[in-house]
């Protein structure tokens, strides 16, 4: 599943025009591209899933600053919230 089909899913226009926004604004906090965001969440979203099933409605991935606690300075974090809804067992 791609990661605009997300967007495309159960979403009334203004909702996904505030989703598209946020991540608009969150790639441009981490210096990169709307598209390589979408590509890093893709990613995320597909490793993840290997392994437990998640509630996509309930994802939240963005990029905020955040000191670092040895040298103060503030640099780009990553900060995922991922609802879990069941983990997938072997088969």
């Amino acid at each position: 599943m791609a990661f605009a089909d997300f967007f495309k899913k159960k979403q009334s226009s203004g909702s996904a025009a505030k989703d598209r926004l946020k991540l608009v604004l969150v790639s441009d906090r981490a210096g990169c591209s709307p598209e390589v965001m979408e590509k890093i969440k893709n990613d995320i979203i597909a490793v993840i899933s290997k392994y437990i099933e998640i509630d996509l409605e309930g994802l939240d991935i963005n990029i905020n600053y955040k000191p670092d606690p040895e040298t103060g300075v503030e640099g780009p974090a990553l900060f995922a919230n991922i609802p879990i809804k069941d983990m997938k067992s072997k088969k």
